[in-house]
């Protein structure tokens, strides 16, 4: 009867441990981005955000009005999307968020210093 009872709860934890992974299908924002380096990890420009923008999603990130933005790749628009670039915030204050690096829509930001130009075309993945 113990050994029912042991191999019970050892399936019962093997099936725990293999529960299926699923996740929310996202469409690409566009299949080509604007970048400095082929591996994107070189910094494009410094912008400062003129609103407020509220991430819809993990892709994305939160800017503040004010804010200083590092930006490291454009994604090349398409057809009816707008035009979106990554980048991470920069400062002391956004001490927390600094090191996150997400998209966020290119109208809401005025460049301050271009560092060098995205001239290296890549597939975005």
């Amino acid at each position: 009867m113990t050994q029912c009872i042991c191999l019970a709860i050892a399936l019962l934890c093997l099936g725990l441990m293999y529960l299926p992974v699923t996740g929310i299908f996202m469409e690409k924002l566009a299949s080509k981005k604007l970048c400095a380096d082929d591996d994107c990890i070189y910094t494009i420009s410094l912008v400062r955000a003129e609103e407020d923008y509220n991430a819809p999603d993990c892709r994305f990130i939160n800017i503040k009005k004010g804010q200083l933005i590092y930006v490291y790749s454009k994604l090349v628009k398409e057809k009816e999307s707008g035009e979106f670039w990554a980048g991470s915030v920069y400062g002391e204050e956004y001490e927390d968020h600094m090191g996150t690096v997400g998209y966020f829509p290119s109208s809401l930001v005025s460049e301050q210093h271009v560092y060098q130009e995205a001239n290296k075309t890549l597939p975005t993945t």
